[in-house]
């Protein structure tokens, strides 16, 4: 039988990512609770290698390799855009379309090529994303959330980052790349795995 979510009571979390507009949305999703966020850029850990088949295996690689190496808990998140009309991907490749420039202009010029080419138009697509809660005895939660939208081009607008220029959720006027940081928060896809997390490991704080 699973064991229920582990509580969060320590003062400081590790986010296991370099990517510092991930760490950024992952610290205001947090701020509430008034924890110190230290990125795995500022302790200078190392990446490990994502070689999980799941947004979920590998944000457990990556949360369960920075709790280990910092000795504190550590937060990590796996996310990615997924497009039925390109049998999933970029999916859980989604960062390596980018490449190792993180270049995600060329990775959404790439989608919408592998799109036209297939002759897809009005493409469907989602936003998924796993977030794993590791400890340094081993110990993981795993949360996980989704968002369903359509893609668009050109692109619009210049904020988030990753696809989110693309991406135009249902319901919503706006692509992810034109809102104000705070509605996509409310909207997105991390957000949804954040509301499992913070009811399971935060409320009681």
């Amino acid at each position: 039988m699973p064991q229920p979510p582990r509580p969060f009571e320590g003062r400081t979390l590790v986010v296991a990512s370099h990517n510092e507009g991930k760490v950024d949305e992952i610290r205001a999703l947090l701020a509430p609770f008034r924890i110190e966020i230290a990125s795995a850029r500022e302790l200078d850990l190392p990446e490990p290698v994502e070689d999980g088949a799941s947004f979920a295996a590998n944000a457990k690689i990556k949360a369960l390799s920075a709790a280990r190496l910092s000795g504190l808990p550590a937060l990590a998140d796996d996310s990615g855009l997924c497009v039925p009309d390109l049998d999933g991907a970029p999916g859980i490749h989604s960062a390596r379309w980018a490449g190792a420039n993180k270049d995600f202009t060329s990775a959404m010029e790439k989608v919408h090529s592998d799109l036209t080419a297939r002759g897809a138009t009005d493409a469907r697509a989602h936003f998924w994303c796993a977030l794993c809660l590791a400890w340094p005895d081993g110990r993981c939660d795993i949360f996980e959330g989704r968002v369903e939208g359509a893609l668009v081009w050109p692109l619009r607008g210049i904020s988030g980052f990753g696809y989110d220029p693309m991406f135009l959720a249902d319901g919503e006027s706006e692509t992810f790349g034109e809102m104000d940081p705070a509605r996509k928060h409310d909207i997105s896809h991390r957000a949804r795995a954040f509301e499992s997390l913070i009811d399971a490991c935060f409320a009681a704080r």
